[in-house]
């Protein structure tokens, strides 16, 4: 009897007889056959309640407007929303050269094929390596997190230990993805992640506390700058020192469009960087658009444990011209599968050709622009706020487009507020008042280039009328 008799309109091996001819081919009788490895109590006990399939283009073009039309995008909204995906500019070139269907169409490709995919990626990796001031950048990986999460086992693997100290005001959902990484403890290859005190009167790590938990057994330090919460690690050279003298690496979490005004991670003592890649010309794609990079000096032990492509240039026999392609490809899954150092996937390399476009339409001097933009908005911003009658700026000196911005004396929790904001189309700050960071009432507020005067004092106007 036949599994199928109806195909649906928008799934092409549906078609009446192709599970089955799929079935015949690999010697199995049943679906269920092929997932009998399955517990029972897996199994979902009620069928989806799914609507009828729409067969008109038209019909399934409008039921989808209609759906999308219940968003509110940051278009029409005014959004204060950061906290791993950011609301920056992205000039139109960017959309231009990425839609192109030599990159957008190249997943992957033989060398003869790729239009310059390898080019592009070279130009990501070594314009993104003059911004933080290293050699070898690894193509982007799919999130920040996982960047982190890969750093943290190149890590272990380069010392031979299996423990990482992390900041206790991490951002929760990237210390997620990295316990995933970090593997539970009755793995073999479990890296046990140990968080460190901040000192509450700035945010940053409390050094004291980082002196106590170094130790022989510790592969990694790992911090943000700027951090989760905006501020600035002004110790950071220090905290790299402490790290080498205890023999463990120092990887630093960085946002690439802090780099025109704060120092690079390259020169104050980070063997491995890691930091997203969306800030650089990727739009925010209702909260995707994501994607991680690592760096590292160029040195041999570190070059090894990467899980991932590294794109290298080499001379030609023709006087001139260069050639460009992947190095050591046989150390990550694609070459060794099971054997490499880590999961390597397809990943977000479109997102490298957008970076690079993003980073040569900027150049040095562009960057620099965009850094101070955005520091003396931000700072703007969080000085109208600090005005409003029982509200504060957690932090206040010395962040980079983030701060805390508290309401415990408003009497309202940041639910309220924000709910009450978004009335006026204004999305608040990202409520971290249930994040256990003990800050109470809470809200993560960003204010990048896009944010003018305007906007943040009609955001200031407004937070006054729902507060009174």
């Amino acid at each position: 009897m036949p599994t199928d008799t109806k195909s649906h309109p928008w799934m092409a091996l549906s078609a009446p007889g192709a599970i089955d001819a799929m079935l015949a081919e690999i010697g199995a009788s049943t679906v269920a056959e092929l997932f009998e490895q399955i517990p029972q109590d897996h199994y979902r006990k009620t069928p989806l309640d799914m609507p009828p399939a729409l067969t008109s283009e038209m019909e399934l073009r409008r039921d989808l407007v209609t759906r999308l039309k219940r968003n509110g995008d940051c278009e029409v909204n005014l959004s204060f929303l950061g906290a791993g995906v950011w609301q920056h500019h992205v000039p139109a070139v960017v959309d231009e050269i990425v839609g192109r269907t030599e990159f957008a169409t190249n997943v992957w490709g033989s060398y003869q094929s790729d239009h310059g995919r390898n080019q592009a990626w070279f130009e990501f990796s070594s314009q993104l390596g003059a911004l933080l001031n290293l050699d070898v950048v690894q193509l982007p990986v799919y999130s920040w997190g996982c960047a982190i999460g890969h750093a943290m086992r190149m890590a272990a693997r380069i010392t031979g230990r299996s423990k990482v100290l992390v900041s206790q005001l991490s951002d929760p959902e990237r210390l997620s993805v990295i316990r995933t990484y970090c593997q539970p403890r009755d793995m073999d290859g479990s890296i046990e992640v140990v968080t460190l005190a901040a000192d509450p009167a700035t945010g940053r790590l409390d050094l004291e506390d980082l002196k106590a938990k170094l130790g022989d057994d510790v592969a990694a330090v790992y911090f943000e700058n700027p951090a989760y919460l905006g501020t600035i690690e002004s110790e950071a050279t220090q905290i790299s020192k402490l790290a080498r003298a205890a023999g463990a690496e120092t990887i630093v979490g960085v946002d690439p469009a802090s780099l025109g005004v704060i120092t690079a991670p390259g020169d104050y003592g980070a063997d491995i960087v890691t930091g997203p890649v969306q800030p650089l010309g990727v739009h925010m794609q209702c909260g995707g658009g994501a994607g991680g990079f690592i760096a590292s000096r160029d040195e041999e032990r570190y070059v090894r444990t990467y899980n991932g492509f590294l794109v290298s240039i080499a001379e030609t026999q023709r006087e001139g011209e260069f050639g460009f392609g992947l190095a050591c490809p046989h150390q990550n899954s694609y070459g060794m599968r099971e054997d490499g150092n880590d999961w390597t996937g397809n990943s977000t390399y479109l997102w490298a050709i957008a970076a690079a476009v993003y980073m040569s339409l900027l150049g040095p001097e562009g960057f620099a622009e965009l850094g101070r933009l955005i520091v003396s908005r931000a700072r703007y911003a969080a000085r109208l706020l600090a005005d409003i009658p029982g509200v504060s700026v957690v932090w206040p000196d010395g962040h980079f487009k983030e701060f805390v911005v508290n309401f415990d004396s408003t009497g309202k929790s940041v639910a309220e507020i924000n709910t009450a904001l978004r009335t006026h189309g204004i999305f608040g700050g990202k409520d971290i008042s249930d994040e256990g960071l003990n800050l109470g009432q809470s809200a993560l507020y960003c204010v990048t280039e896009v944010h003018t005067a305007a906007d943040i004092r009609r955001l200031c106007d407004t937070l006054k009328e729902v507060l009174a």
